[in-house]
């Protein structure tokens, strides 16, 4: 079994993930718009860039995501994307780009569990939490 985090998108899936897979070091497998599917005919013009499906691999570990349609479109709510980082420096700098003209929420700082945490909101609207492994 793989338990994968997928997240939605107003539009914007596609920059969003070209970014993640920069910022995460991590690789595109699949960026499929709906004009790429079958299904094309039945759908918007303004819709055809839009990602249907996206699949990033980071290390082990996906990241999926798509484009929801305005009916279906909700910004995130209860939830968080988890990163555990090797180094406090590569958690500082993936904590760094997240939080660019996003919002922060906590600042990365040490903590009692960690020499490195911290919680933003990136431009997309997606919130994450970045953690150093090492021992605080």
């Amino acid at each position: 079994m793989e338990l994968s985090t997928h997240l939605q998108f107003n539009g914007q899936c596609a920059t969003a993930f070209r970014f993640y897979e920069q910022c995460l070091g991590g690789r595109i497998v699949v960026l499929l718009t709906h004009g790429e599917t079958p299904a094309k005919d039945q759908v918007a013009a303004d819709w055809q860039d839009k990602v249907i499906h996206a699949r990033l691999v980071v290390g082990n570990k996906a990241l999926m995501g798509c484009d929801a349609p305005s009916p279906h479109y909700a910004p995130p709510r209860g939830m968080q994307v988890s990163l555990s980082v090797a180094t406090q420096a590569e958690a500082e700098r993936i904590f760094n780009a997240l939080a660019e003209d996003g919002k922060v929420t906590m600042p990365f700082q040490r903590t009692f569990w960690s020499p490195g945490f911290g919680m933003a909101v990136d431009r997309f609207g997606i919130p994450w939490m970045i953690n150093t492994e090492q021992a605080a």
